[in-house]
């Protein structure tokens, strides 16, 4: 029948539409299985990668740390070579093994001169000490500055004022009577041995000197790979004051020394970097005396009671030679050479332990103008005062510090690092260009059978 014959063919129509649903439906669920299955082969792989990474830079160095608060993977592993398959050695210890690993970028505490470790550094002090207290510190910065320029124009003036006097002594064949003559006093003292002038016991001076040939500071450093963006805090004027106050709290200096460590004093090898520990006390004590001699000569510029001593003084010099028209000129000497004096038992104080003013008053004045004729002498024995509300040596420190560049105070902080690190026991071949602070890194494996996957992890301490 013809209504029997239509109603089969819509039912096999019916049979062959469902079929294809079917096929369609199982290659649906059968493609949504295997995206599953492949993308949590991704997930475990970078999970696995995640975790290795993370158990490689848990390996910090704990001394590196303990010491310094430093972090940073000791590359070397105690091989004495960097190298990258180090880290993949560590990381397929941690299970990402069957893995292709190439490093994308690779940051290391030396590179950019040291800014990694200036960034730890900072990082660290502000979780200690707090952005206010810094500021706090920032109002000296203006005081620093100008102190600065009076040091400069004392040094410019006082050499005009020597080379004048000089020639006119020549030109009248004459030269100042030694009694009773306190320029060739301080010009003795100039030439000599500061330090034994300045320090109390100088036979108790450090005699530690070191090699800098192989230091980080003059080396052929490692570098790491591509750049990370530079932390903007690390940045900046608070920043610097950040820095100093981190390398005051570890590292020793000439008042407040660390005798165990290989330099006694270390700020002072970090801002003059020389050999031995009394040449570099002796560079700063040669910057501390021309700052401080700036600030004193302003001061006599403006004590009409010193003046006027300083006035007698040179009338009776001069007139001794029969030369009453240098009265000026050995006035401006003499306070020159006062204001040179009165730094000296600045820096006495200083390395003392003492406090001394920033800005000199009648109160905080110390040597008496006959007082300069003793000085350094064997009738010397003048101590430098305490000054209520005066700054320590360290701050004095940060003083020079910034007038250095930060740069170079850096990677001498690392000089110094490198070489306490080395006296630990296994750590003789420890380098601070093969410490890894940051890593990322591109991975590729083979998910299944056709399907290869690639991926970056990236750690670092932040």
């Amino acid at each position: 029948d013809v209504c029997s014959s239509d109603l089969k063919m819509k039912r096999g129509e019916m049979t062959a539409f469902i079929s294809l649903v079917f096929v369609l439906l199982v290659g649906l669920i059968g493609a949504v299985i295997e995206s599953a299955s492949v993308q949590t082969a991704k997930n475990y792989r970078r999970a696995d990668m995640d975790r290795a990474l993370q158990s490689v830079f848990a390996e910090y160095h704990r001394e590196l740390l303990s010491e310094y608060d430093i972090f940073g993977i000791a590359a070397g592993y105690e091989t004495g070579t960097f190298s990258f398959e180090n880290i993949v050695n560590r990381l397929e210890f941690y299970e990402a093994a069957g893995m292709t690993q190439e490093p994308e970028k690779l940051q290391l505490l030396t590179d950019d001169h040291g800014q990694p470790f200036k960034e730890q550094a900072v990082r660290y002090m502000k979780s200690r000490m707090g952005v206010d207290l810094v500021e706090e510190l920032t109002g000296n910065c203006a005081v620093w500055e100008e102190q600065s320029q009076q040091s400069g124009s004392y040094e410019e003036q006082g050499s005009d004022i020597s080379q004048e006097l000089d020639s006119k002594l020549q030109e009248g064949e004459s030269e100042l009577p030694s009694e009773n003559n306190p320029l060739e006093n301080i010009s003795n003292i100039k030439k000599s041995n500061l330090l034994q002038i300045v320090v109390s016991n100088p036979e108790q001076l450090s005699q530690k000197q070191i090699s800098l040939g192989g230091l980080p500071s003059h080396r052929n450093l490692q570098k790491g790979i591509g750049r990370f963006p530079t932390k903007s805090d690390a940045q900046g004027k608070i920043s610097s004051l950040f820095f100093c106050q981190y390398l005051l709290e570890h590292f020793g200096n000439a008042v407040d020394q660390k005798k165990e460590n290989t330099l006694s004093y270390e700020m002072e090898y970090i801002l003059e970097g020389k050999e031995s520990d009394q040449q570099n006390l002796e560079a700063v004590v040669k910057k501390l005396l021309l700052m401080r001699s700036g600030a004193n000569y302003l001061y006599l510029l403006t004590d009409a009671g010193k003046q006027a001593e300083a006035e007698t003084l040179a009338v009776s010099l001069s007139t001794a030679i029969a030369l009453p028209v240098l009265t000026g000129l050995v006035k401006q000497a003499i306070l020159v050479a006062w204001a040179f004096g009165e730094a000296v038992m600045d820096i006495r104080a200083l390395l003392d332990g003492k406090r001394v003013a920033l800005i000199k008053t009648h109160d905080t004045w110390q040597l008496q103008l006959s007082g300069l004729l003793k000085l350094g002498t064997a009738e010397d024995q003048k101590e430098g005062m305490d000054a209520e509300g005066g700054l320590r040596y360290k701050e004095y420190l940060m003083f020079l510090f910034f007038l250095k560049s930060e740069q170079v105070c850096t990677m001498r902080a690392l000089d110094l690092i490198e070489m306490e690190m080395k006296k630990k026991p296994g750590e003789e071949t420890f380098q601070v260009d093969y410490c890894v602070t940051k890593l990322q890194v591109k991975s590729k494996c083979k998910i299944r059978r056709g399907v290869n996957y690639q991926f970056s992890t990236y750690f670092g301490y932040e």
